[in-house]
């Protein structure tokens, strides 16, 4: 692919859309998760226009959004035509994308979360010198764990001026 050298000043982000087994499912655990409602749920289209658009014969779906405090919406999307296979939820395959929720007190929700039943995928990690750069990394926090389809889901709290 090739792309030119000119910026098109792309800054604000609208939302993210994870693609989804069971909409149910997942609205049930971005809803424990984030403790919202949906805004949009339930939904349902059907478009071979809209599915060319996206490379793909047709779409037939149903989609939930929940918002978040800084606007950002999760678009929780349940392809049912046509259905495609999990990713697997392996971070280092190219393609794949995780969505960060930043925290202010990450012993206490990392503890939350643990109580509750969330599955880390490893242990929580404080960023040090002489693993990461910038300097201003140095103090981070982060977990990271997996949505019922796998989708990579991190928790972060920066220290320092790293904005995570």
């Amino acid at each position: 692919m090739a792309v030119s050298g000119a910026a098109m000043n792309l800054t604000l982000a609208a939302h993210v859309g994870i693609s989804v087994a069971d909409l149910d499912v997942s609205v049930a655990f971005y809803r424990a998760l984030t403790g919202r409602e949906p805004v949009v749920a339930g939904e349902t289209m059907h478009s071979d226009p809209f599915g060319r658009s996206q490379g793909l014969p047709t779409a037939k779906l149903r989609y939930a959004t929940i918002n978040l405090d800084n606007s950002l919406g999760i678009d929780l999307i349940e392809f049912q035509e046509p259905r495609g296979e999990r990713t697997g939820g392996m971070a280092n395959r190219p393609g794949s994308m995780h969505l960060c929720f930043r925290v202010d007190d990450f012993d206490a929700v990392y503890r939350r979360m643990k109580d509750a039943g969330y599955g880390f995928l490893g242990d929580d990690y404080t960023f040090v010198a002489g693993e990461v750069t910038p300097d201003a990394a140095l103090g981070t926090r982060v977990a990271y764990f997996n949505d019922p389809d796998g989708t990579n889901l991190e928790i972060i709290q920066p220290r320092g001026g790293f904005a995570g």
